[in-house]
Parts: structure tokens; sequence; C-alpha cells
């Protein structure tokens, strides 16, 4: 996850860590406005595909890299929203989640783009998880943040999740629901970043407040 990026591979990590401030085209929010609303991450995306897209596109960082991720980015953007609302996940703030964490699709951390990690799911032991399509590593991320949210999703089995298992850490999270809001993302959850948490929602909100969603 971006922790390991920090710890292991220094200058991929000023990258990522620069790219959703020092190389964007408009400005991020403060972390005190990013905190003052909690986010929970069961819940219904309040962002279509399209307006994910879009923002996207005005906002990402140029010309720091290339979009390197397998399937366009409206494709991405979509499968974000599907695979939450399949397992009742706010998908859309996971993709900005996946922003972070791939450095806007860049991949120019320890996990490639070939792997469709989009959530450095396993990059905390060196071992990143890969997944044979975009579509599965969306899911897993989806399924992932179940596990931290969800207290009574248990087990990665069906039910309670609707599609079958394909994160491959779901167990390790211990216990079960311990993060029920993105605002307590990071220090521990996830990543060890105690910025974490503040990077995504300031992503979110800046996405929100460019389609006019409050």
């Amino acid at each position: 996850m971006v922790t390991l990026l920090c710890l292991m591979t220094l200058p991929a990590a000023v990258v990522l860590l620069g790219l959703d401030a020092a190389c964007a085209s408009r400005p991020s929010a403060p972390p005190s406005a990013a905190r003052a609303t909690t986010l929970p991450i069961m819940g219904t995306s309040r962002l279509r595909a399209d307006q994910l897209t879009r923002w996207f596109n005005s906002r990402q960082p140029r010309p720091s890299g290339t979009y390197a991720a397998t399937v366009p980015v409206e494709t991405l953007a979509a499968m974000f929203v599907e695979e939450g609302a399949a397992e009742a996940v706010t998908g859309d703030v996971a993709f900005a989640q996946a922003i972070v964490e791939t450095g806007w699709f860049r991949f120019a951390g320890l996990v490639p783009a070939s792997f469709n990690n989009f959530a450095g799911i396993g990059a905390n032991d060196r071992t990143p998880a890969s997944f044979p399509d975009a579509r599965t590593g969306v899911r897993a991320q989806i399924q992932h943040l179940r596990a931290y949210a969800d207290p009574a999703a248990l087990a990665c089995v069906v039910p309670p999740l609707t599609n079958p298992c394909v994160d491959p850490r779901f167990n390790l999270v211990v216990p079960k629901g311990k993060a029920p809001t993105w605002n307590r993302m990071g220090n521990g959850n996830w990543a060890s970043l105690s910025t974490y948490a503040d990077r995504i929602l300031n992503l979110y909100s800046e996405a929100r407040a460019f389609s006019g969603v409050q």
C-alpha cells in the first residue's frame, strides 16, 4: 500500500505523494475541510462513472507520467461504481483511493499496472497481489474495504459477500468493521500514513465539487 512506498522506494513515493498536490491543475482542499464530515465506507456512491471520468480527465496531473491502467479510465470508473454497489461500498470514494494508491494510475511504485492491483493489496509485505483483469482488481479492493467497514462480513464467502471472494487478504483484517468510515483510514488502517484519509477525502471533495454534488 502507500505506506510501503514510503519505506521501500522513496523516489517513487515522492512522486506519488506529490502528484495530487504539486502537479495538479487545481488545488486540493485543506485537510480540515476533508475531515469536516464523517464519511462511511458502506453506502451508496454519490457520483456516477461519467462524473468521475470528467473530473479525472480535467484534474489529473500533467505531464507527470502516462496513464497505464489496463482499461480506459471511463471503464475503470464504471467498475468502481458497479462493484461498490454490489457490496454496498462507496465505490466513488474507492476510485479516489485508487488514485492515491496508484499515483493517478501511473503506477510509479512497487505495483506494476499489469497486476490490476489498484489498492496496493499485499504490497506491505513486498508481495503485491496480482489479478487477471481490472474488474477482479476493483472487486478485491471493494471486498477489502468491506472487511474494514462491515462487522457482519465475518468471512470472504457468499453470503455475506455478493460476489465470490477474490480478496487474498480479507481474513487478515481483524476485527471486521474496525474502520467503518473513510476518516479512520490511515494510522494503521490500510496504510500507516497519518494523512492517508485526508488525501482520499480531499480528492473526493474535489470530484463532488466539480460535478456540483453537495
